[in-house]
């Protein structure tokens, strides 16, 4: 009888759904960036434009998806996230499938710019469903799941650790389920199990979605925005914006009141306007936040070269690691990510939030001077030479490099990464010691990581007000994007294999300040508590 009742509750009604949800992203992020490759023959020039879209998106109007996300009903907001998203995938599916099975065809028209257009508006259908996404992850993970454990700190934890859980999970199965269907069979293929997918996980999410709304009465409150509409009045008085304020127009929204304001300019302007005023008025109130510095150093460890990403197993694989190997490091990765939810859980019981924060901060700056380490190990490839190639001729020459893009006759795909049938691996090094630390260092650094980003996703869930919430969640986004943008401008800026251990020590100049900007949130935050009790 309790196992039927925990079944039919809120609880495991969002794990499910989320874990749908997240295998879709897992498959659908890691399929686009092998789809656009093949579609641009031996060129990652789509799939770079792929990733500069998105990140600059969300960068952009990430304050905007969180105010939308505020001003809105709870069920209104993830009903229609969701549809927009899967739709998204699905049309963007659909249009893949055809580019897939009359390419050569579609090159014929109109001198090759019809295929021009298609990349554009497959480019543009994922980056909707990325945008979609990101205002599901806010609205369910940032805002849902608090009302639901009823703001109890103890039950608020575990449903995020629970959560991290399913997505460390997804992360390494989902990418290897859709991978072996396109190897096995085709990207045809690979794009109808796509579709398929998404339209059985929008009819179970949607039906999960609504009964949780319907069994959980506090979803369907939000609290008021006056207060907030009535500083924006103030502002524009004493600026000089409008000469009287009508009594009514306190009654109004925020949103109302911008788009209707008597103004001589045009509508696209005023639109415009306020579309910018609500952008800063998220960045404002993102900064406004007592956790401010948790939620920034976070951001910071976006940029970093150490991790399980494509870059990372793509310098492992030209020094003589074998894609098997990786795929068993991957999981290995996994498992340690898991320990830091646990974790997490029993730090926050025992210690509290905010001490956690501290002990998993400095887990994983220790574990991560291992990969400082690996850089002037034996076995290292790092030749600070190579950081002038301008000024060296035939430094493009160099060894080591990896091709861009060898033949795609035999392509398999593991998590993050595409490996070649027909390309050896990178000449193996004189030692093996560097390569160990690294990935001794990376991989158990992520018991630190793990539990550091759930304690700032916590503090950002429990000290955030109700009203603002969306918004500076989605800021959150933007600082999360824009700090991995610039790690992708580093590994551009230095591609080379021998210039990965600069990387490595930039990425952790990187972790140590976001760690410290926690360190004095920290301190101020006890040093606040001390003085109220």
């Amino acid at each position: 009888g309790s196992a039927l009742i925990y079944l039919k509750g809120p609880k495991f009604l969002i794990y499910v759904s989320g874990a749908l949800s997240m295998w879709g992203d897992r498959m659908w992020h890691f399929a686009i960036s092998v789809f656009l490759i093949e579609l641009y023959g031996r060129n990652l020039l789509l799939t770079a434009v792929f990733g500069l879209v998105l990140a600059g998106s969300v960068l952009l109007l990430g304050a905007l998806i969180g105010d939308w996300v505020d001003r809105n009903p709870r069920n209104k907001v993830a009903h229609a996230s969701l549809f927009i998203q899967n739709t998204s995938v699905t049309v963007c599916s659909i249009v893949l499938m055809l580019v897939f099975s009359y390419k050569e065809q579609i090159e014929l028209i109109w001198d090759g710019w019809f295929t021009v257009i298609c990349y554009t508006v497959v480019i543009i259908l994922a980056d909707v469903a990325n945008l979609a996404s990101t205002a599901l992850t806010i609205a369910i993970q940032r805002d849902w799941i608090v009302v639901i454990t009823g703001y109890n700190r103890g039950h608020l934890a575990g449903m995020n650790a629970t959560m991290r859980r399913i997505d460390q999970v997804t992360n390494i199965l989902a990418p290897l389920a859709v991978g072996q269907v396109m190897t096995l069979a085709s990207n045809v293929v690979g794009c109808g199990f796509i579709l398929a997918w998404n339209l059985f996980s929008l009819i179970v999410e949607f039906f999960f979605l609504s009964r949780v709304y319907r069994i959980v009465p506090a979803l369907s409150v939000k609290p008021p925005t006056v207060e907030g509409d009535q500083e924006y009045l103030e502002r524009s008085e004493r600026r000089g914006l409008q000469e009287k304020t009508p009594k009514f127009m306190a009654t109004m929204t925020l949103t109302d009141m911008h788009l209707k304001e008597i103004t001589n300019l045009p509508l696209c302007f005023q639109r415009f306007r306020w579309l910018l005023s609500t952008c800063m008025d998220g960045w404002r109130a993102y900064y406004r936040q007592p956790v401010f510095l948790a939620g920034l150093g976070l951001a910071f460890l976006y940029t970093t070269v150490l991790g399980f990403d494509c870059i990372t197993t793509g310098y492992a694989y030209t020094q003589g690691i074998s894609g098997s190997l990786l795929s068993l490091l991957m999981g290995v990765s996994a498992i340690t990510g898991l320990m830091g939810t646990v974790m997490f859980t029993r730090l926050r019981k025992s210690v509290g939030l905010v001490n956690t924060g501290i002990i998993s901060s400095c887990l994983h700056l220790g574990c991560l001077l291992l990969c400082v380490c690996s850089v002037f190990a034996p076995g290292s490839p790092i030749d600070l030479s190579l950081l002038m190639p301008y000024f060296s001729s035939g430094s493009s020459a160099e060894p080591g490099g990896m091709p861009l893009l060898p033949d795609r006759s035999s392509i398999h795909w593991t998590n993050n990464t595409v490996l070649f049938d027909n390309v050896p691996s990178g000449t193996a090094p004189d030692s093996y010691i560097s390569i160990i630390l690294l990935f001794l260092g990376v991989i158990t650094a992520r018991i630190g990581l793990w539990c550091f980003d759930l304690t700032v996703t916590q503090l950002l869930q429990e000290t955030i007000c109700e009203s603002e919430r969306g918004v500076v969640n989605g800021v959150q986004s933007s600082m999360n994007y824009l700090m991995d943008l610039l790690h992708f401008i580093m590994v551009i800026s230095a591609p080379q294999p021998q210039h990965f251990g600069i990387l490595v020590i930039i990425s952790v100049i990187f972790i140590t300040t976001g760690h410290s900007m926690y360190f004095l949130y920290a301190h101020r935050a006890k040093r606040k508590h001390r003085l109220e009790t």
